[in-house]
């Protein structure tokens, strides 16, 4: 923030830097301060906001958002005693099962952290405690998945499912966000038409310039796709990304887009059990992108066993869970 009370980053800029920090002036106690060695730690939820010369007097460290598997452990080891404790219960008198836990992480938050994960088991255990007073011999109070509506309401969130049969014209992306990876179905329609050319689902402008660079690239290569190079000239095309109230922006759904694209002018049907990422450029080249593991584990988590990633992403597929290998997702490098 800047404003005519100051600017704290300019004060920053000062304090952070070693090579000035030495005689550090403060004006509230009129004395220099030596705070050369003095460790300065910050935090911030983006960095998109804090200034370039102040962020170059830095050494950031990225923190990941938290996987599914380790939100159940943390909520298994640490978050579920601790509000049992906090709300006067014990273990043998309320339980919550590990797929009602599972049923709350995916249903009720989504978010890179904890933090409304414990909220929402705070809730469960407030209405137990509730429901053991209202009876005289309650015994242990056991909570599955169908229950976690009774206690918490109608699920938040709700996860498209991916279909089973091979589809003309829709392909599964991978994106980021800050909750987390998800699967986004990318849907592609060719329809009579003088050339127009639609893009829906609340694209960014980074998104749009993707879908029309894979719209030129694919005019470039029409007699290898087999498609009828006045297709531009005869067709309105029609992309739509599902889940039009989310904003969705990012080059990495480049070649979906283009999968896409292509399945609806040949009208041969997308598998639907594989999911991809990466950027395209006008060339056909397949970019790095980022967040691989978020995406993998998203393309685990929706049943997908098959992903496609831009071939210099194999330098990230060390960070990501060996478990996750094991149980059959498979590594398809472009």
């Amino acid at each position: 923030a800047s404003d005519f009370r100051g600017d704290p980053a300019s004060a920053l800029l000062e304090a952070l830097d070693p090579e000035q920090n030495a005689q550090f002036s403060d004006h509230y106690l009129e004395a220099p301060f030596d705070l050369s060695g003095v460790l300065f730690m910050a935090t911030a939820n983006s960095l998109d906001t804090i200034p370039g010369p102040l962020l170059d007097r830095m050494e950031v460290i990225e923190v990941e958002s938290y996987t599914q598997e380790e939100k159940v452990e943390i909520a298994k080891r640490h978050l579920w005693p601790k509000q049992l404790a906090s709300h006067g219960l014990a273990k043998s008198q309320v339980r919550l099962g590990a797929k009602a836990l599972l049923a709350v992480i995916d249903g009720y938050t989504r978010e890179a952290g904890v933090r409304g994960l414990e909220r929402e088991l705070a809730t469960i255990c407030r209405k137990a405690a509730m429901r053991r007073m209202e009876v005289e011999n309650p015994g242990q109070i056991v909570i599955g998945p169908d229950a976690v509506k009774e206690y918490l309401g109608s699920p938040k969130f709700l996860r498209m499912g991916v279909l089973k049969a091979p589809e003309t014209g829709v392909v599964n992306a991978l994106a980021w966000t800050p909750s987390g990876g998800e699967t986004m179905p990318v849907e592609a329609v060719a329809l009579p038409g003088s050339g127009a050319v639609d893009l829906t689902g609340r694209l960014g402008d980074v998104m749009k310039e993707s879908a029309r660079t894979a719209l030129s690239y694919i005019r470039s290569k029409t007699d290898s796709l087999g498609i009828d190079s006045g297709f531009y000239k005869e067709h309105d095309l029609h992309i739509h990304v599902p889940e039009g109230a989310t904003p969705k922006d990012g080059p990495s759904a480049g070649v979906a887009l283009t999968c896409a694209l292509v399945s609806a002018l040949t009208g041969k049907p997308a598998r639907q059990d594989v999911a991809m990422t990466g950027e395209v450029t006008l060339r056909g080249r397949i970019l790095p992108i980022g967040g691989v593991k978020e995406k993998l584990l998203a393309a685990h988590r929706m049943g997908i066993g098959t992903v496609l990633l831009p071939e210099e992403n194999a330098r990230d597929l060390s960070d990501l869970p060996q478990d996750i290998f094991l149980q059959g997702l498979e590594q398809c490098l472009v």
